[in-house]
């Protein structure tokens, strides 16, 4: 079924939600604080809207997808919400989607989502991925449809700052294996072995094999039993000491692991250091 949306806010990603939208077939009327963003979507059928309040009036979802939820607001502000579906889909803090949740409710709209898009702009609509949804379980249900023409569509629950909150839990722990792949990139450069041979015939099988073993470490934390069978943290003490000073050695920085070595030797020195890593949650 073909629905009014608009989209506000035109950058890679906001340009791509669109794009998506409008290959299913909606009807797509868009807006940006710079016109000639919109040229593309235009030709391929969007309407162009001289405001923000008059894409809102054309659509009956409403989707932002802007620096941050000041922008958000910003653009909403002028803007009737009496009876729109606001889905925010900006990323910030959860704190931020709860206010905003409440603000556009306040406002007379039908419903609130909040969303975490887990792609790059280039995946949308593509296999593999996901938008994490929260907020309205109506609003959801009435507009999933057209979400999923986005991509995966998970909602996770009706508090507004969950999905922003799972984002960034999510994005924690890739920054978390980007540091990690640039601290032993920044090794084994400094031997003289080539990267790229490290990244595609060691690192990335290696990773794999650890990240399988996740869920393992979820169940303990879950449970908050972190005895362990392998590496303790006296064990990993000894072995972060190793990396850092073999770091050092190479003329390499450690920077990006000191955080977790100081976590570890807290952990250790409070008598913990018969447990697993799994017991670092406990200290963060």
């Amino acid at each position: 079924m073909s629905e009014n949306i608009a989209v506000l806010g035109l950058g890679l990603m906001g340009s791509a939600l669109a794009g998506a939208l409008l290959g299913a077939g909606h009807r797509v009327t868009v807006w940006n604080r710079t016109p000639a963003k919109a040229d593309p979507l235009v030709a391929e059928g969007a309407t162009r809207a001289d405001t923000p309040a008059a894409a809102v009036a054309a659509a009956d979802l409403v989707i932002v997808c802007v620096l941050d939820y000041p922008a958000t607001r910003g653009l909403l502000e002028e803007a009737s919400l009496e009876g729109k579906v606001v889905a925010n889909l900006t990323t910030g803090r959860p704190s931020e989607a709860r206010e905003t949740a409440s603000w556009v409710t306040g406002r007379g709209a039908a419903g609130y989502l909040d969303g975490g898009i887990m792609a790059v702009p280039q995946m949308i609509a593509e296999p593999g991925a996901l938008i994490l949804h929260s907020g309205s379980r109506t609003a959801f249900d009435r507009y999933q449809p057209v979400l999923a023409a986005l991509a995966d569509s998970l909602f996770t629950g009706e508090d507004p700052g969950l999905a922003p909150l799972l984002d960034l839990a999510m994005l924690t722990g890739m920054y978390g294996q980007i540091a990690g792949f640039l601290e032993a990139a920044a090794l084994v450069r400094s031997a003289g072995y080539p990267v790229g041979e490290f990244a595609t015939s060691l690192l990335v099988p290696w990773l794999n094999a650890m990240a399988a073993q996740q869920p393992h470490m979820a169940a303990q934390v879950e449970s908050g039993d972190h005895a362990t069978e392998v590496s303790n943290l006296e064990i990993n003490r000894s072995g972060m000491e190793t990396l850092v000073r073999t770091f050092q050695e190479q003329g390499v920085r450690p920077d990006l692991l000191l955080p977790l070595k100081d976590a570890i030797d807290r952990r250790a020195g409070r008598g913990l250091g018969h447990e697993g890593l799994s017991g670092l949650v406990e200290e963060l």
